[in-house]
Order: C-alpha cells, then structure tokens, then sequence
C-alpha cells in the first residue's frame, strides 16, 4: 500500500496494490502497522458506516464537534464520488483550506481524514456505495456542518448546482464565517 500526504496536514490518501487474474481481484484495504509507519499515526476505527446514493446526491460538509470529533477512511466500493475535505483547525496552516479527489471502484483510494475536518462527497456516478470507518462513535448533539456551497470555500463540486440533490438538514447549514 502506498500512502501519499495531501496539500493538508494529517489528510492521507491510501493507495491500495491490486492483485489481479482470471479469478478477479484482491486489495488490503488497511493495514495498521503499515498506516502509522508511513503517518505516525495510530487510529482506532470503533464505528463503520455505508451510504448508497444516486447520482448527485451531495451529502455534507459534515462534522462532529469537541470530544466527539471524529477521524475517518473514506473509500468507495461501487461508483464513482467527488470526495472533499475542509480543514477546520483554528490552529493548522491550511485552516479554511480544502481538498478534493475522486475516490472510485477503480483507483480503490481510500481517504483519511483526521479530526478536525469537515467532510463531504457527492455522488459523480449513477449510484455509488460508500464506505467509511470512524474512530469516535456518533453523538448526534455534536454534529454540524458547513453549506456546499460556501461562497469563502468555493468547493467545485464538478456538477452543476442544478443537479445537486440535498437534504433538508444539509440545505439550511450555516456558512463557514458564521461558525468561525
């Protein structure tokens, strides 16, 4: 597996070596020794979760706050997203900085993305299941969220707002300078 930094602190991408023949194919997903020799980190995924949305279906920018913050590997397992990040550490050199990479059932990317962030993706493909780990459980009093379509941002999304299909929740969250 390789592991590759992105333009933000503690965000990672995981490249996965694909085994191929007539039979199919095999990955290793993840491998704890091999994420912490190559990061310095050490994560205790506690929580999995799975989506399956339609194309156009955005969902975020969404994270947990305080003690309930949570780290995540991201990956999809049919389809095709535009996975995106925002770096939400008052104390980091990309704070309000983003970071986007599509995540696929080709490339197999996977995508850590440590606490503090604000994360999202939207769906590129006709339909995609998406994946992800968590190091901290849900507490739903602790959710929150930035708007997609935050003016400061300025995230392109690669599909014409007019696609984009939200819920009620994601529509009306508040814009990043209203929360910092």
């Amino acid at each position: 597996m390789e592991i590759e930094k992105t333009p933000l602190e503690g965000c990672f991408v995981l490249k996965p070596r694909v085994f191929k023949d007539d039979r199919g194919s095999f990955f290793e997903s993840f491998n704890l020794r091999t994420f912490k020799k190559s990061t310095g980190l050490e994560v205790d995924f506690v929580q999995d979760n799975q989506s399956i949305s339609s194309k156009g279906v955005l969902r975020g920018l969404h994270f947990q706050k305080g003690e309930y913050a949570q780290a995540k590997l991201v990956r999809v397992t049919k389809g095709n997203v535009l996975d995106v990040v925002v770096d939400l550490r008052r104390d980091s050199t990309t704070f309000g900085n983003y970071f986007s990479i599509e995540l696929n059932d080709q490339n197999n990317y996977q995508l850590f993305v440590p606490r503090g962030f604000a994360h999202g993706f939207v769906v590129l493909s006709n339909e995609a299941i998406f994946n992800y780990k968590c190091d901290n459980f849900y507490h739903k009093e602790s959710e929150s969220g930035i708007r997609f379509n935050d003016p400061d941002l300025n995230i392109n999304w690669k599909l014409d707002k007019r696609e984009v299909l939200l819920s009620e929740k994601d529509l009306i969250l508040p814009f990043f300078n209203e929360l910092f």
